[in-house]
């Protein structure tokens, strides 16, 4: 249970000062949080964090620690790292495109960067609630583009 902190949101699931008071696990990605509370369907959640993973494993984020080389114990078969990494960045890239412009951007911030859907539309300069509406859009092509049904 560590990691749990109390909050306060309003009717909606925004912070806010007055409101009701919940525990939340800041460490759950906001794909979680919205699905947790029927904001998205399982479908949405599954192929925003199929295009996480192939985030992750492409290493497109921008590295803070020394990439340690694989250890090399003997056990199964070997796996090239660079090609595990391009592949995913392939991946990443052509579901990227599948989405098409316009719904990328909020869909790299949720479901990539992890930024709460308010915190996206202020960087985006959107107005408020239109975030979510645009994210399912962008999580129902990704979904087609992958074939989740």
């Amino acid at each position: 249970m560590r990691g749990l902190v109390e909050r306060m949101i309003d009717e909606q699931g925004r912070p806010a000062p007055h409101g009701r008071r919940v525990t939340v696990n800041p460490a759950e990605s906001p794909l979680g949080w919205l699905a947790s509370r029927g904001m998205l369907t399982p479908r949405q959640c599954e192929a925003g964090e199929r295009l996480r993973m192939d985030y992750e494993r492409a290493q497109l984020a921008a590295s803070v620690t020394m990439r340690w080389a694989p250890r090399v114990d003997g056990g199964g078969a070997p796996v090239d790292p660079a090609a595990a990494q391009l592949s995913a960045k392939r991946r990443f890239d052509a579901a990227i495109a599948a989405v098409g412009p316009g719904l990328t951007d909020i869909l790299w911030r949720v479901a990539c960067a992890g930024e709460a859907v308010p915190a996206a539309e202020k960087a985006l300069g959107w107005p408020g609630r239109s975030g979510r509406l645009v994210l399912t859009l962008a999580l129902d092509r990704l979904a087609a583009h992958y074939g989740l049904h």
